[in-house]
């Protein structure tokens, strides 16, 4: 089939990508020349693996190319996806969606036979109805007809969440739109992917409420991890108990520093937001929403308790600095907050990530970015670990503790025994875990 990505970002590269890998003829398009040029170059503008090859080899194949000319990639195609971003707008929370607006404008110009147009973007219900109603307005003969197609990539694992998915969720009325979804989807058929569909509104909230209830495990399992540390449990135990139970399940019930990202954040807000609207408020999304952005600065007060409250004058060495590992996503990340509460707390910043260093010079100042995990811990105070990144699980602990001015390691994903780690010379500080006096 013929497919044109309207959004060359992280959501379009990576369908782009797979739907050709499917055998599917596929142009991306982006109105940042800039960045299609790059990409003809054979460029990835993000950090996510497997995906540079993933590109390179189909467009060797002659089956993925891109291009900023809209109508061109419109001219022909059977299925146009819409897969702009929708980030939060600024003052009110509500999903920015003038992007999307504009790609269905632009999409409506250049429709002549018979598309399916589909919102791959999250949006918020009801953008379907009004991204048909600006393509009958804007192109009156046109045929067409409007699908929502979520997307439900993990960043770090997308490509084996695009071509393994745990569901497909397909929302449309029309009979014609909904054979050629089934069309674009067929490969999937031998890995038994189930899809689910529905209408198109329910599709639009299916999204939206998937995002909200992993958001709300991740903040009542950190709530839980608080507790814990008042009364001596190990939250990590907890954790296995209750997910253990085929009801609850055992992922997103990790304690943290909390979530972050390009979907998590963005998503509770826009939900709360829609509930409001529609008369329906959200309370326990909303409180979910206020606990995690209360709890990413008072990780910062986990490492200033180390030392008895008082961090002026002392040297933080930060690893991580990236939302999740395996990505360069900084949007929203629980470093971000953690670092300026350190650095309003006194303290001096090093810090240093695999792969998200560039990312967070964007967006951190006054820090010390540092070449590796041992020059980063060098004559620090305290080694705050932020982000699990498969790198930071076998550090050579006895090593670190002679070039460490104070051998403190402050854990906020919990990767290390504190057995272990105390064994190795260093006061350990856990999350959801009995805390040790201070330093």
């Amino acid at each position: 089939m013929r497919i044109t990505m309207v959004g060359a970002g992280y959501v379009g590269l990576v369908s782009g990508a797979c739907f050709a890998d499917f055998g599917h003829h596929v142009v991306c398009i982006d109105n940042d020349v800039t960045k299609v040029k790059a990409l003809n170059r054979g460029e990835i503008p993000i950090y996510e693996p497997g995906l540079a090859e993933l590109v390179a080899s189909n467009v060797k194949q002659r089956r993925l190319s891109f291009s900023d000319d809209v109508a061109a990639g419109v001219r022909g195609a059977d299925v146009v996806f819409i897969a702009v971003g929708t980030p939060s707008r600024r003052g009110d929370g509500h999903a920015d969606l003038s992007y999307v607006y504009a790609a269905a404008r632009e999409v409506a110009a250049a429709l002549s036979d018979f598309t399916v147009v589909v919102t791959k973007s999250t949006v918020p219900v009801g953008t379907g109805d009004e991204v048909e109603r600006i393509i009958r307005e804007q192109n009156p003969d046109a045929k067409f007809a409007v699908v929502s197609n979520p997307e439900f990539l993990r960043e770090g694992a997308a490509i084996r969440d695009f071509k393994h998915p745990d569901r497909i969720v397909i929302g449309t009325d029309d009979t014609r739109a909904r054979e050629i979804m089934a069309q674009v989807y067929r490969p999937l058929y031998l890995n038994a992917a189930p899809i689910v569909y529905t209408d198109r509104r329910t599709a639009e909230l299916i999204k939206y409420a998937a995002n909200s209830f992993l958001a709300t495990k991740v903040a009542f399992i950190n709530e839980i991890a608080d507790l814990a540390e008042k009364v001596g449990a190990n939250v990590q135990e907890v954790a296995r108990g209750i997910g253990l139970d085929n009801r609850i399940g055992a992922k997103f019930l990790h304690a943290g520093p909390g979530y972050g990202g390009s979907c998590f954040p963005k998503d509770t807000l826009a939900l709360i937001k829609t509930g409001q609207d529609n008369e329906a408020p959200l309370r326990i999304i909303e409180t979910v929403v206020a606990v995690n952005d209360q709890r990413k600065r008072a990780m910062a007060r986990k490492v200033a308790n180390a030392f008895g409250g008082n961090l002026r004058g002392k040297s933080v060495a930060v690893l991580g600095m990236t939302f999740k590992p395996n990505t360069d996503d900084m949007r929203d990340a629980p470093s971000i907050p953690l670092i300026t509460a350190l650095q309003d707390m006194g303290a001096t910043v090093r810090a240093f990530d695999p792969v998200g260093m560039e990312q967070a010079k964007k967006v951190l100042e006054d820090v010390t970015f540092c070449s590796d995990a041992y020059e980063c811990a060098k004559g620090a105070h305290a080694l705050v670990i932020v982000t699990e990144w498969e790198q930071f699980r076998a550090l050579d602990l006895k090593e670190m503790a002679v070039t460490m001015a104070t051998p403190v390691i402050v854990d906020l994903r919990n990767i290390y025994s504190p057995d272990e780690v105390s064994r190795n010379g260093f006061l350990y500080c856990g999350v959801g875990r009995p805390q040790p006096m201070a330093y």
